[in-house]
């Protein structure tokens, strides 16, 4: 018998990854956190539902968040969470001295924080609104990840998964800054892959797709219902699923690729 091609029913235990926005228990990052807890793992949360609360959607309460994110934890498994604007360059410098107060080992990070909104098309941007998206959703990524490679990365299995959007796929009107910042990103995925796997560490980048995390209306979903081919819009479990697979170890020959978890989402189709 082969035990190498049977799957372990928990194959983060023992292991503790960090994952940045993670602020509404309908988010995808809530989600991602979720499924790492029932597969076994540790989580360390960052958070800054300060973002959520000047959205339309909305804040969520961030007990209410770690409590649903608790009821999936197995075993020993733990949650730490920490509070934080990564508009502020010194704030992956404070999270990881956090991170380090801790006494304890990280497998990964997976970057899922964002700046939406506050956007525009050319013609109506501003320097403070191409900056803003820059130093969250780029600057932000990069300094994290260099932390995590400098403290965690000796290990020789560690795993990166940064979060684009779709703006390789179709245009995103009004988007300018959120897609020049989120496709900093896909670019610069094969780079770091390379660099990185030197020292074991894989680098993917998910496209998530169209996730419905509390803004689709009914008649927003009858507009475009017909773009999608199995009949309805992406869920946060869609990409969370792909994502914490990601850092098992059935995927440690993944890396540099990004991809796309969109259910075959066709822009095309009227």
């Amino acid at each position: 018998m082969r035990d190498d091609i049977y799957r372990d029913p928990l194959p983060l235990k023992g292991r503790r990854y960090i994952i940045t926005g993670v602020s509404r228990r309908i988010g995808i990052g809530a989600a991602i956190a979720r499924q790492i807890a029932a597969w076994g793992g540790s989580v360390i949360l960052h958070h800054y539902g300060t973002h959520d609360e000047e959205q339309p959607w909305g804040g969520d309460d961030i007990d209410a968040v770690k409590k649903d994110i608790r009821g999936y934890l197995t075993e020993n498994a733990t949650l730490h969470d920490s509070f934080g604007d990564l508009q502020d360059p010194s704030e992956p410098d404070r999270f990881f001295d956090t991170i380090l107060s801790l006494g304890v080992h990280v497998d990964g990070i997976i970057l899922n924080h964002a700046l939406s909104g506050s956007d525009g098309a050319i013609g109506d941007l501003t320097a403070e609104m191409l900056d803003r998206h820059y130093a969250i959703n780029t600057r932000a990524t990069m300094l994290l990840i260099q932390h995590y490679v400098r403290h965690f990365g000796q290990s020789g299995n560690g795993r990166v998964v940064m979060m684009t959007s779709g703006q390789g796929m179709g245009p995103m009107p009004g988007e300018v800054a959120y897609s020049l910042s989120k496709g900093a990103l896909a670019g610069i995925t094969l780079t770091l892959s390379d660099q990185l796997s030197r020292q074991g560490i894989t680098v993917n980048t998910v496209n998530p797709g169209p996730v419905d995390t509390g803004y689709l209306s009914e008649e927003d979903w009858q507009t475009v219902r017909r773009k999608f081919p199995f009949g309805r819009f992406g869920e946060p479990k869609d990409p969370a699923r792909l994502i914490a697979w990601l850092v098992t170890d059935e995927a440690h020959w993944i890396t540099g690729q990004v991809i796309h978890s969109e259910g075959g989402f066709a822009r095309w189709r009227d």
